[in-house]
C-alpha cells in the first residue's frame, strides 16, 4: 500500500481551517485570484446551466430560496450558492436539489488547494471555486449564486452572461468593505449587472436607485424595477403579482414577514424577465408557498434550547443584524402583536462591525426587555458589555447571560401571566448555533 493511500483524507473542518491560513485576511475584495484559480481549473464556470446572480444588502437567500422553490417545482434541477452557513458548510452548496456530501466538497476543495500550489486566496474564494467546480460537473437546468459581500470584486462574479442579474433591497452594512455611503454601497453592489443581461430589482431608497439605473442604461441591461414594472402585494390572504405580461393570483408565502412578498414577487419577476425556463402558474404557486429557509423568522417548536424556555413561549428565530434587517424584523413581530398580544423579549447578540444601536432601535416600541448573549466560538463577535451599553442608549432595560440557553433558563424563572414571545436575533452566525445547540435540521 502506498504512503498516499495509507493516510486518510482529512476531515472537512480540520481541511477548510487549513485553507483559512492560505491568506492572512479574511476578506480581500478582488476577482484577481478567483481568476487565476478558475483559470488553471480550465475555466468550469464557462461550463454551467443559465445562472442567476443574486446581491444586495437583505433578502438574497430568501430570494433564492423563492427562485429555486419555484424551479424545482417546475420539474428543473437547480445549483445553488449561498452564503454564511448556518451549521454545516454543505449548506452552502446544493447540487441539483441535494446538498453537497462531505466527500465531494472535500475532494473539490482538495482540488482547488493543490491547483492553487500555495498562493494567496482567501477561503471563501476557494470555497466559491470548488463549488463552481462541483456544479460544471454535475447536471443542471440552472445555477443560484448569492455574493458573499458586495457584488463587483466579490468571488461570484465570475459569470460573463448570466441568465438574470437580480438586486434585493441595499442598505449600509459593511461599510468598512464597500464605503459609507449608500450610493458607494450601491456601486459595488451594482457591479455584477452585465451588458445587455436583465436587471430585477427589489425598491430601493432614492439614492440606490439612482446608481443601479444609471449601471443599467450604462450597460444597455433591461430593468425591472419594483414598483414600476411589476408590483406586488396580498389581497384577501393572496398573494397578487402584476406586470405587462399579466396577472398571477398565488398562495401566500409560507415564509413570514410582509418582506417576504417583496422577495417571492422578486423571484418571480426575475423569471419573468429573464424567460430561460419554462414555468407555469402551477409551479410559481408551489414554489412560493413551499419555499423554506432557516433563521429568517423562523418559529422554533421542539428541541433542547425551546424545552429550556417558559412553558408555552412563543420562540422565533431570526439572522436579521443591520438597521433594514432589523426593521422588517419587527415589522413582522408587530404584525404576530396585532394577531396575538404577548409579552416580548429579545435575546440578542451581535458581532462587532455591525451597528447596535441602529439594528436596536427598531424594537424601542415592542419591548423593554432585551437580553444580551455572546455568540459563542466567534472572533470579532460584540462583548456583552458593550451591546448592553447601546440597549441602554435607547432606554430599554439591558440584561445579560452566558448564553441563548443561560437566557431562556432565566426566562423561564419569571411568573408571566401570558406565555412571553421570545425573539432570538441579530447575528446569522448566533442563529446558527441555535440551531445547532437546539437539533434542528438545517437541509
Amino acid at each position: 500500500m502506498s504512503a498516499s493511500a495509507a493516510t486518510p483524507p482529512p476531515a472537512l473542518d480540520a481541511l477548510l481551517a487549513r485553507l483559512s491560513r492560505l491568506h492572512p485576511r479574511r476578506i480581500d475584495l478582488t476577482l484577481a485570484r478567483v481568476e487565476r484559480l478558475l483559470a488553471a481549473l480550465g475555466h468550469p464556470e464557462r461550463d454551467l446551466p443559465p445562472a442567476i446572480h443574486v446581491a444586495g444588502t437583505n433578502g438574497k437567500g430568501s430570494a433564492i430560496a423563492f427562485l429555486r422553490g419555484i424551479l424545482e417545482a417546475a420539474g428543473l434541477r437547480v445549483h445553488v450558492y449561498t452564503s454564511p452557513w448556518l451549521v454545516r458548510i454543505n449548506e452552502s452548496v446544493r447540487l441539483a436539489g441535494r446538498l453537497a456530501s462531505d466527500d465531494e466538497l472535500r475532494e473539490a476543495l482538495l482540488e482547488c488547494e493543490r491547483v492553487n500550489a500555495g498562493h494567496p486566496i482567501t477561503r471563501f474564494e476557494i470555497e466559491t471555486v470548488a463549488a463552481l467546480t462541483l456544479f460544471a460537473r454535475h447536471p443542471a437546468d440552472a445555477v443560484l449564486l448569492e455574493t458573499g459581500l458586495g457584488g463587483r470584486l466579490d468571488a461570484t462574479n465570475v459569470i460573463a452572461t448570466p441568465a438574470a442579474c437580480v438586486l434585493t433591497p441595499i442598505g449600509l452594512d459593511h461599510t468598512e468593505f464597500l464605503g459609507s455611503t449608500l450610493e458607494a454601497i450601491a456601486t459595488e453592489k451594482a457591479g455584477i449587472v452585465k451588458r445587455g443581461v436583465p436587471v430585477v430589482c427589489a425598491a430601493q431608497a432614492p439614492e440606490a436607485m439612482a446608481v443601479i439605473e444609471a449601471q443599467a442604461k450604462r450597460l444597455r441591461a433591461p430593468l425591472h424595477a419594483a414598483g414600476e414594472t411589476w408590483h406586488v402585494g396580498i389581497e384577501h390572504g393572496r398573494m397578487v403579482y402584476q406586470d405587462e405580461r399579466g396577472l398571477l393570483d398565488l398562495a401566500a408565502p409560507r415564509l413570514f414577514g410582509r418582506h417576504q412578498v417583496d422577495n417571492a414577487g422578486l423571484a418571480i419577476a426575475c423569471l419573468r424577465a429573464c424567460e430561460v425556463f419554462a414555468v407555469d402558474h402551477a409551479a410559481f404557486e408551489a414554489g412560493i408557498a413551499g419555499a423554506q429557509w432557516p433563521a429568517r423568522m423562523q418559529r422554533l417548536t421542539s428541541g433542547a434550547l425551546v424545552a429550556q424556555a417558559p412553558r408555552d413561549a412563543e420562540i422565533w428565530l431570526d439572522g436579521g443584524h443591520n438597521a433594514d434587517g432589523g426593521r422588517v424584523t419587527a415589522a413582522a413581530i408587530g404584525d404576530l402583536e396585532e394577531r396575538v398580544s404577548r409579552p416580548l423579549v429579545l435575546i440578542v447578540g451581535m458581532m462587532a462591525n455591525k451597528d447596535a444601536d441602529a439594528f436596536l432601535a427598531n424594537f424601542a416600541g415592542l419591548t423593554r426587555h432585551i437580553i444580551a448573549v455572546p455568540i459563542p466560538d466567534r472572533d470579532g463577535a460584540m462583548g456583552v458589555e458593550q451591546l448592553s451599553a447601546a440597549i441602554r442608549r435607547l432606554g430599554m432595560r439591558a440584561e445579560t447571560a452566558s448564553g441563548v440557553d443561560a437566557a431562556l433558563r432565566f426566562l423561564a424563572q419569571l411568573a408571566y401571566e401570558i406565555p412571553p414571545r421570545i425573539l432570538i436575533a441579530g447575528s446569522l452566525y448566533l442563529a446558527g448555533s441555535v440551531l445547532a445547540a437546539n437539533g434542528t435540521a438545517v437541509d
